[in-house]
This record gives C-alpha cells, sequence and structure tokens, in this order.
C-alpha cells in the first residue's frame, strides 16, 4: 500500500520536534489561558494535562506508524491503507480544511499583533505581507522551512522557560516581589483582590466539574499539533530514529512548558483577579513593573502565531501531496519541483488562506471571526485525532496477521485507543451543552462527514467514468 516519495529528507529530528511544537505553541496558550483559567480556575491544570496524555497517546500510535512506514500525507494514509477508501479520504480532507482555518486564524492573529505596533494601518496589509512571507519560505526548501520554524518555536519556549523560572524564583525565594504570590492560590482563596477571603473562589475544583470539563475543547485547540510529526515523516533523515525521538521529546517539553506556566501563573496571582480577556503573561510582567510588558508579550503572541501558521502551510502542502498520490485530489498536485517541494498543493492551499485577506478587509473587528474559526478548528481536531486512533488499531491488526513486528510500539495497546476514543467522544458531548456554547459546532460534526461523503462519492464516480473510458 506504500506510495513512492519524491519528497526530499532533509529534516532531522529536532527540525520535526520544533515543527511540531510550533504547531502546538500558539494563540491556543498565550490567548487561550485566560479563558480557560476563568472556566476552569486551578483544575485548568488537570485539564490541560489529561489532554496532553490523551494527544501523546494519539502521538504515539501515529508515531508507531509513522516511523514503519514514512509516508507523505501520514494520517491520511494509514487511514486509507488500513482502514478503507473513505476514511482515507476523508482524514485528508478535514485535515487540509481544519489546517486552512487554523492558518487563517493565526494569520489574522499576526496582523491584529502588527497592529498593535502600527494602530493607522489596517489588519488586512499585515495579513498580506505575512501570507507572502510565509508562503514564499515554504516554496525554496523543507530544510530553510525547518530552520526557520526551529527559531520561531525557540522564541516561544525561551519566553515561556523564562516566565516559569521568574515565577519560580519568586515563589521560594521573594514572594513579596507580587503581593499574594504564593503556592496555596492553587486551593486557597484570594487574599488580595475583590474576592478576598471568599471562599466561593476556593478549592482546586473551584468551577466544579462542569468548568473543568468546558476547559477540554479549548484544550484540544491548544494541543493540535503534535500529528504533524508523522506528516513530516517523508522529509526525515533516518525516521524510524529521528520520530521516537521526537515523539517522546515533544511530549517532555509539553508537560514542562503548558502544565509548568499554568501552575506558575496560578500560583503567582490568586485565579479570580482573571478576567476572560487578560493574558496571563501579560499580568506577570505588569506585576513585576515591566512598562514594556505590553509589547513584549505582543511580539511573543505574533512570532506564536507566525510560527503556527508556517507549520499550517507546511502540513496543507503536504497532505494535498498525499491525498494526490492516492488519487483522491488531482494529479498536478502530486508534482514537486527539483527540491522535493509540493508546489501546486503549496500554492492552492495559499490560495484558499489568501480569503483572510479579503476577510480582514471587510471585517476589520476581528475577534469575532476568529472564535468561530477556533471553534470550528476543534471540530476538525477531534475528527483526525480519532480517524488516527482507529487506523492505528487496524495497522496492528494486520501486522499481527501478517506476523510482523514493528518498532516504537504505541503503550497500552489497544486500551490507549480505546481511552482516546472514549475521550473525545464524551468532549463533543460536553460541547453540545448548552453551558459550553459550542451546539453549532457539535452539530457541524456529523454535517460536515456528510458533506466529504459526498464529495467521495462524486469522486469515486468519475475515477469509475475515467477507467471505463480508457
Amino acid at each position: 500500500m506504500e506510495e513512492k516519495v519524491h519528497s526530499s529528507r532533509n529534516l532531522q529530528s529536532r527540525h520535526i520536534q520544533f515543527i511540531a511544537l510550533g504547531g502546538i505553541i500558539g494563540t491556543g496558550l498565550f490567548l487561550g489561558a485566560g479563558n480557560a483559567i476563568t472556566s476552569a480556575g486551578p483544575s485548568a491544570i488537570l485539564a490541560y494535562l489529561l489532554v496532553g496524555t490523551i494527544s501523546f497517546l494519539v502521538a504515539r500510535q501515529l508515531g508507531e506508524m509513522s516511523a514503519n512506514e514514512p509516508v507523505a500525507g501520514s494520517s491520511a494514509h494509514f487511514a486509507y491503507a488500513y482502514w478503507g477508501k473513505f476514511p482515507g479520504f476523508l482524514a485528508g480532507w478535514n485535515y487540509w480544511l481544519e489546517y486552512v482555518l487554523s492558518g487563517m486564524a493565526e494569520l489574522t492573529a499576526v496582523a491584529a499583533c502588527a497592529q498593535y505596533w502600527f494602530p493607522g494601518t489596517p489588519t488586512w496589509v499585515f495579513a498580506l505581507i505575512f501570507f507572502v512571507l510565509i508562503n514564499i519560505t515554504n516554496l525554496v526548501t523543507a530544510k530553510m522551512y525547518g530552520e526557520i520554524e526551529f527559531w520561531f518555536s525557540s522564541v516561544k519556549i525561551i519566553a515561556i522557560i523564562a516566565i516559569i523560572l521568574i515565577g519560580g524564583y519568586i515563589l521560594f525565594f521573594d514572594p513579596n516581589l507580587i503581593a499574594g504570590a504564593s503556592i496555596k492560590n492553587l486551593w486557597q482563596a484570594a487574599t488580595v483582590g475583590p474576592h478576598a477571603g471568599d471562599k466561593m473562589f476556593s478549592g482546586f475544583f473551584s468551577c466544579g466539574a462542569m468548568g473543568f470539563a468546558l476547559t477540554f475543547a479549548m484544550a484540544i485547540f491548544a494541543f493540535d499539533g503534535l500529528e504533524l510529526i508523522g506528516l513530516s515523516a517523508a522529509e526525515t533523515k533516518n525516521p524510524e530514529k529521528a520520530i521516537p525521538k521526537a515523539v517522546n521529546q515533544v511530549m517532555l517539553y509539553i508537560l514542562i512548558l503548558y502544565i509548568g506556566a499554568f501552575v506558575v501563573l496560578l500560583s503567582l496571582f490568586h485565579w479570580s483577579s482573571l478576567s476572560v480577556k487578560d493574558n496571563p503573561f501579560e499580568m506577570v510582567f505588569d506585576k513585576l513593573g515591566f512598562k514594556y510588558a505590553a509589547s513584549a508579550l505582543n511580539f511573543i503572541v505574533l512570532t506564536a502565531a507566525l510560527s503556527v501558521y508556517s507549520s499550517c502551510i507546511y502540513s496543507n502542502g503536504r497532505m494535498l501531496y498525499g491525498l494526490a498520490l492516492k488519487k483522491n485530489a488531482p494529479k498536478i498536485l502530486s508534482k514537486t519541483n527539483k527540491k522535493g517541494i509540493p508546489t501546486y498543493a503549496i500554492v492552492l492551499s495559499g490560495i484558499l488562506t489568501f480569503l483572510v485577506v479579503p476577510l480582514n478587509y471587510f471585517i476589520p473587528n476581528w475577534t469575532n471571526a476568529f472564535k468561530i474559526i477556533v471553534n470550528f478548528s476543534v471540530i476538525g481536531s477531534i475528527i483526525n485525532w480519532s480517524i488516527m486512533s482507529i487506523a492505528h488499531l487496524k495497522f496492528k491488526k494486520n501486522k499481527k496477521l501478517k506476523h510482523c513486528e514493528t518498532i516504537f510500539r504505541s503503550p497500552l495497546y489497544p486500551y490507549s485507543n480505546y481511552i482516546a476514543l472514549a475521550f473525545l467522544a464524551f468532549v463533543v458531548i460536553i460541547m453540545a451543552t448548552p453551558q459550553c456554547g459550542m451546539l453549532k459546532q457539535a452539530i457541524a460534526l456529523p454535517i460536515w462527514i456528510l458533506i466529504v461523503y459526498i464529495g467521495y462519492k462524486i469522486s469515486k464516480r468519475e475515477k469509475n467514468q475515467q477507467e471505463k473510458s480508457q
């Protein structure tokens, strides 16, 4: 079932690690942290840890398949090869559209960040500028993309580590630098601010079980991107060694960066002092008297969003390339340039993503559109993770029947698959509740699958007609 791959193998382990981190550490963390904390209180730490664990299980499942069969468009390839033609068709096109939407959201965030320094310039201008720059980067060479993504991600990681280290120093050595800073903020009532002494805002699960569960959708958006490790497998040197190393180390980074950042933030100030519009990272600098806090965080968020958008363009091109190899997309999309870059696939993805420019032109206030795009992106993530986990079950069954041993085995198979699938189904149910406010997105899930199925049937009919005419 394996396709001949013409893409270049220039990416090293550190490249694919940071490609994955670039897809994960973006506006979901920097701009989504405030929303998660106000919804769940300190239990947001556990919610992100739980979703991070689920994403790791799915990443290990994809990692096992990718290490054994490093191909382009891996998630769609495995669904097609081991589950069926329609699952492969659905996986590929769902992944592509999801990352087009994510790319549009991140590019809009980039434009908004740039407008902070140049308020007189409309956001569509910055959206256009960065759209051109990042797409040119992806069309040059995968290795250059890997290097740029490495440095983009490094800026974000250094910023988060700095906050963790500064916060740790304050908590353990000089808590007087920030009034009320204490690890006890994770479970006790606030000692300063408008809710000081109010027991309603005390306890690790201050917002109850529903508040805890409502954070899952935001956490899924934040962790979306781990599958980029598998997608970059076809362009990785020594994938048998690089992919296992990348998957395991990325999970370690996530635990340190996400969970560490949440623990520090929720210890430095009580969660009740935070509103949904606040950026908790900015509050740390502000409370330390750093007058350039807003500009510093704006730069970090801009870099984070650019990094994720770059990852989106990379993944979209490779996914369309993989779909074309399976004849689930026009043949021209399977063509690469002399450097192994799927030029036509990247260009087509860019054409659709370019809609972000007129969108920002006609809707200068980007906030509402950004939130809608993000919410629908979560549905795409749930479908992708589910398909990957089911495809892995089929993959393992196939290898067992052929008595083939695989490298980099997924832990707790098959129970880890069932746990992941049950959790994702539970999140969809939570999204459909009135408290979550994402009923439209939950309803969109089966509708979207139906639309793709209709497209699959049309494509299948056209293939049959072409075969008969030959």
